[in-house]
Parts: structure tokens; C-alpha cells; sequence
């Protein structure tokens, strides 16, 4: 089984010091080649620090991140579970996880980035700033992606929960023994509204309660018993959807 996840914006700065990327080392090397192309541009893109914010969507004072993409690949790594920060890498909490925790989510859970494509959690990667909407020189990302990617996770057998935003899945599809959970609150008519916000929060506290458990699912049935017995309303939604109902937007 993996678990999907998006990336996140904002990333944690740092890494163990005197190491830099290995692309060879990346989980899923069918991709390196794709990988590079979209590396290249990136850099090509930060000898214009203007064009970078804005084919980047970053404001003045975000002039940070045009620097740590010129540099990226010289900047010092550490694991993707570690490096992304934000509402969904919160509720996973990685600092708080055992070793056997970590060991488990470094083989269970894969991030989708929009740099790099799928990546473990374990794979050290640096800083870097690009997003999935991100308009880099002579090339879209959903073209340039969707293939490779596609291929990639066709390649990993069992389960996999898809986790990601929309806009991530549109640069790869998953396997075809995926399923893709939404977060959704149900009103007192029991109609079901796919959350936003509050979505990440509960992507992020379920997938560390999967991490905890360290059980390798291989069926969807599997996954909603355990996850009746762990206290989480799992149930099915749309074909290939699952709906993780939350009891309100507070949750």
C-alpha cells in the first residue's frame, strides 16, 4: 500500500550538512530524466528574478524562493516526510514519530511534487519553490508529467489511497487500484460538502493514524474496517471515491 499526498508550498529550510541532491538516489528513476528537463527550466527561469516571481506567483517579499531555486541543487537535503511544511505535514507531526513510524511512513507514504513528480517520504530532496500551476519556460507541467507519472505509479503494486488535491492528480493518475478519498462534512439533510481548508488537517491527522497503526492494507475493505475500530468514518462515495466524513468544518 502508499498513500498519495500533495506537496506543500512552504518547505522547512536546512538539511544534514555537506549533503546535495542525488537524483539517482530519487525513488521511482524512470522519472529522472523528466525530472531534469523540469530542473533546468526552473534555474533557466531565476536569471530573471521578476519573471520568476511572477511565473512563480511570489510576491516581493518572497524573493527567497527564486534564490533557492537557482541554488537547489547545491543546497543541502534532508527526508520530503521532513522538508514539507503546512497545515496537512502538521497533522502528520513527523518529529514526534518512533523509528518504526518512520521506517514505515519513509515506505507507506509518497509525495507528489511538482519539481520532482512522486517521491517517498524518505527520499531527501532541498528547498525549492514550484507548484503544480507554475509557468516555467517552454513547458507545462500537466503535459510535461501526466505520462511519466502515470507509468510510474502503474508500476507500484497494491493499494494506493490518493490523497492529492485535483490540480496534483491531473499530473499523473494513479493506479488503477487506487482510490481517491475526499474530506466531506454532511449536513443534518446527510447531504455531503467536500471541504477545503479544513480537508489537510484531516488528510494529515488520518495518514498519521495509518503510520501508527503500520498495517499494509491490501484491499479497501481492509482500510474501512480498520478505520471503523481507529474512530474515523470512512466510507464509500462516488465510484472510486472514499468519503472521510468529518463532523463538522472545526475538525
Amino acid at each position: 500500500m502508499i498513500v498519495l499526498l500533495p506537496p506543500s508550498e512552504t518547505k522547512r529550510d536546512g538539511g544534514d550538512q555537506g549533503s546535495t541532491l542525488d537524483w539517482s538516489r530519487l525513488s521511482f528513476p524512470a522519472l529522472t530524466e523528466h525530472r531534469r528537463i523540469v530542473a533546468t527550466r526552473l534555474t533557466q527561469l531565476t536569471s530573471d528574478p521578476e519573471a520568476a516571481r511572477r511565473a512563480l506567483g511570489l510576491s516581493v517579499k518572497q524573493q527567497f524562493e527564486v534564490e533557492r531555486n537557482r541554488t537547489f541543487e547545491c543546497a543541502p537535503v534532508m527526508p520530503a516526510l521532513e522538508r514539507y511544511t503546512g497545515v496537512l505535514f502538521d497533522g502528520l507531526d513527523a518529529p514526534s514519530m518512533n523509528p518504526a513510524e518512520r521506517s514505515f511512513a519513509h515506505k507507506t507514504l509518497v509525495v507528489h511534487s511538482a519539481l520532482f513528480g512522486p517521491v517517498r517520504a524518505g527520499d531527501q530532496i532541498p528547498a525549492y519553490r514550484l507548484s503544480h500551476n507554475s509557468r516555467l519556460p517552454k513547458l507545462t507541467l500537466k503535459s510535461h508529467w501526466r505520462e511519466s507519472v502515470t507509468d510510474a505509479l502503474a508500476s507500484v503494486e497494491g493499494l494506493q489511497l490518493d490523497l492529492r488535491s485535483e490540480a496534483y492528480a491531473q499530473l499523473g493518475a494513479a493506479s488503477p487500484n487506487s482510490i481517491y478519498l475526499r474530506v466531506v462534512n454532511e449536513g443534518p439533510d446527510g447531504k455531503r460538502v467536500a471541504l477545503s481548508h479544513f480537508n489537510k488537517k484531516s488528510k494529515g491527522l488520518f495518514s498519521r493514524a495509518l503510520i501508527n497503526a503500520g498495517i499494509e492494507h491490501s484491499t479497501v475493505e481492509s482500510l474501512m474496517a480498520w478505520a471503523r475500530g481507529a474512530g474515523f468514518r470512512l466510507e464509500r462515495g462516488a465510484p472510486g471515491e472514499l468519503d472521510l466524513v468529518v463532523p463538522n468544518a472545526d475538525s
